[in-house]
């Protein structure tokens, strides 16, 4: 038997009409998905950059000496390449403690010491090695840029760079080459 095709009709076929209503209701179901998608949208979207936030909040905090310009320097070398950086002073003896408090071993040691998440940054380590630092997430106590080598960020011109290494501090005190920066 066969109803007529109106507002409210359809075969009179129990196997047919129980079809329609299931791909109708699934049309439904799916509108409703493609709908709660679009609302929820923006919601997933900011969810889903959080831990990007989480991983890219670069807070650093450098210990220096009072009276060392190029610690400032340097300050400005990671703020131009948007880390938040925070600062605080100490005496020249305290320092040397704090260095080695974070790991820092005397022969690699330099002017200023920074801590990012675990790891600690000592001397004028250029930002781009400190992102791969974070990046790579080695286990290590951190970087190092033993000395002061001219050229090195906050250290004068870059053109005029003389040949420096940045070097990964183990655990245990040992330092491996990181980086390799060639004289200009």
């Amino acid at each position: 038997m066969i109803r007529p095709i109106g507002s409210h009709t359809a075969l009179a076929t129990p196997g047919l009409w129980q079809y329609f209503a299931v791909t109708h209701k699934m049309g439904l179901l799916m509108i409703l998905a493609r709908r709660t998608l679009l609302l929820a949208g923006p919601a997933i979207l900011a969810m889903s950059t959080v831990p990007l936030l989480a991983e890219g909040d670069e807070r650093i905090h450098v210990v220096k000496d009072p009276g060392c310009p190029c610690c400032n320097a340097w300050i400005g070398h990671l703020r131009e390449s948007g880390f938040n950086v925070s600062f605080e002073e100490r005496s020249v003896e305290d320092l040397a403690t704090y260095k080695r408090e974070r790991g820092i071993p005397e022969n690699l040691s330099s002017c200023h010491t920074a801590t990012i998440g675990d790891y600690t940054i000592e001397g004028h380590v250029p930002a781009a090695d400190i992102r791969r630092l974070m990046a790579e997430r080695p286990l290590a106590v951190g970087l190092s840029v033993p000395g002061m080598p001219f050229g090195s960020p906050g250290m004068g011109p870059e053109t005029e760079r003389q040949a420096y290494d940045v070097v990964m501090v183990g655990l245990d005190g040992s330092s491996t080459v990181f980086t390799s920066y060639p004289a200009a």
